[in-house]
């Protein structure tokens, strides 16, 4: 599966506006707020990815749904389960 971005490429300084208790209490603890903001946006361009790829396949995976509820699946006549 291909990577989501480019994990090579530079890292490049943001500015960015947190709720200051909450700011605070992650320092406190000695978070790394890089890499804690950047697990959470690789996870985030993940599901938006994925539920992109769904919408755009639309189609295609309601079309195979009604083809294996007319036919069945392929290989059922040699499953024994």
């Amino acid at each position: 599966m291909p990577e989501l971005y480019d994990t090579a490429a530079p890292r490049k300084a943001a500015n960015l506006s947190v709720n200051s208790d909450l700011l605070n209490k992650t320092r406190a603890l000695n978070i790394n707020l890089s890499a804690t903001l950047e697990r959470a946006l690789k996870e985030e361009l993940a599901k938006r990815e994925a539920a992109q790829w769904v919408e755009e396949n639309r189609s295609a995976i309601k079309n195979y749904n009604e083809f294996v509820e007319q036919h069945g699946c392929f290989g059922d006549e040699f499953r024994e389960f």
